[in-house]
């Protein structure tokens, strides 16, 4: 099966000659090189996410860019790009390790030394603590999150800095500490009869270090779309309700599970004041939901569902949860991408799967597990955009500037940071699912 990257720019080669393709993008930018839009943003002065499913979000001022790669890697041929990369990491042996996220384009995960989910990359590199430098080829987010977990002498490295992740800007460190504050007027600060304190801060793996770090502070804690049910009922033990921060559709799925009504799940909108809700339906919440979410996972639709079960009778559906509501309760099941991943290696007879996540993960699925259908639930090709933002060929120039004995690309994340982000991080590690 081809990679994702090639069937984009078969089918962009296609409309153009023909002015029809079998199968269609969401974007033709898909089909240029990442550094077009690195050059695009320099010279228009605004950061984006670039195209694919993010390219309608806005992306905040502060947004990291990247300036411009060397000309000898946008000309490189794939072939020298594979031999490049091949020889630096052979140069470099134990000294450096690269994660590869699921998400990612096939053409970089073939090189990865570990591939997963966020939270598992940033677990493999605790286990390479002779790695001078962690290339992570994924997101920002993820790339803080492995600084924080690393030693202080190991070098993260993000091979494209505007990797970004549109869901964890949606929820920045001013406004959630201003919706904290509006929060604290209303239930105030002292415990009930039982202990619990009026909230709890619950934010998803996909934000920033600074919002992990508001977490550890305020008594909250980090969960990830796999243990997001245990988090929660962690939370419920300590506080009377939740506010659960960047995605809305993660939290409410969850919560819904455990039996909170969806009245009790008002939506906390930054821009408004009190979230856009009564005093009375904050008074009355369980979880407190804030305005975001994963334009990805955002696509995907019941009817895309009923199509997929018109045209494959007996197919089984799994979505992500950072799906809408409305798509996890029409599919057969949901969860994490390792769950989704588990489900299919799990699968005895040959069965058609529906799957609800990035195409890029769903496609090596495909490839991975012949036996078996496996499609993506949106007919559309349209990845991660900021993952798209990875190629071979600034993974080429990592590399090879480690040769040289320069580090280029590091995430940090300050010490007064790192210190309450790791305190939640630690409440997620001990929140077993």
């Amino acid at each position: 099966m081809s990679s994702v990257n090639t069937a984009i720019q078969l089918i962009t080669r296609e409309q153009a000659e023909n002015g029809a393709a079998r199968g269609s993008t969401c974007s033709p930018a898909l089909a240029k090189g990442p550094w077009d839009y690195d050059l695009a943003e320099a010279l228009a002065g605004i950061p984006a996410y670039g195209p694919g499913a993010s390219s309608a979000d806005v992306a905040p001022a502060a947004t990291p860019r990247q300036g411009q790669l060397p000309e000898e890697y946008k000309r490189a041929t794939d072939a020298e790009l594979a031999r490049r990369i091949t020889a630096a990491k052979a140069t470099l042996g134990d000294r450096a390790v690269i994660l590869g996220h699921f998400y990612q384009r096939d053409e970089v995960i073939q090189y990865a030394d570990f591939v997963g989910d966020s939270f598992q990359l940033a677990n493999a590199a605790l286990t390479k603590p002779e790695a001078e430098a962690i290339i992570f080829c994924g997101v920002h987010f993820m790339a803080e999150t492995a600084d924080i977990l690393s030693t202080p002498e190991q070098a993260v490295i993000l091979p494209n800095l505007a990797a970004g992740c549109s869901m964890a800007d949606m929820a920045d460190a001013d406004s959630v500490a201003e919706c904290w504050e509006q929060l604290e007027e209303i239930f105030g600060t002292e415990p009930d009869a039982d202990g619990r304190v009026p909230v709890i801060p619950v934010t998803y793996m996909n934000s920033s270090a600074a919002l992990k770090a508001f977490c550890g502070e305020h008594g909250g804690i980090v969960c990830t779309s796999s243990n997001a049910k245990t988090v929660l009922e962690w939370a419920f033990e300590r506080g009377q309700r939740v506010l659960f921060f960047p995605d809305q559709h993660l939290g409410r799925n969850t919560a819904k599970a455990l039996g909170v009504p969806l009245e009790q799940m008002p939506m906390w909108n930054p821009r408004k004041d009190l979230g856009g809700n009564a005093e009375q339906q904050l008074l009355d919440s369980r979880v407190i939901l804030w305005h975001g979410f994963c334009s990805v996972h955002k696509r995907f639709s019941v009817a895309q569902i009923e199509q997929a079960r018109a045209e494959h009778p007996g197919v089984q559906v799994i979505v992500h949860p950072e799906c809408p509501m409305e798509v996890v309760d029409a599919a057969d099941s949901a969860g994490s991408t390792d769950f989704i991943k588990k489900a299919i290696a799990a699968a005895t007879e040959p069965i058609t799967f529906a799957i609800g996540t990035e195409i890029n993960m769903v496609n090596r699925l495909a490839a991975e597990y012949p036996q078996h259908t496996i499609f993506c639930l949106d007919p559309v090709i349209c990845p991660c955009s900021t993952m798209y933002r990875i190629h071979p060929g600034y993974l080429a120039w990592v590399l090879e500037e480690l040769v040289a004995g320069r580090v280029v690309n590091r995430i940090t994340v300050a010490d007064a940071v790192q210190a309450n982000a790791r305190t939640a991080l630690e409440r997620m590690l001990a929140a077993r699912p």
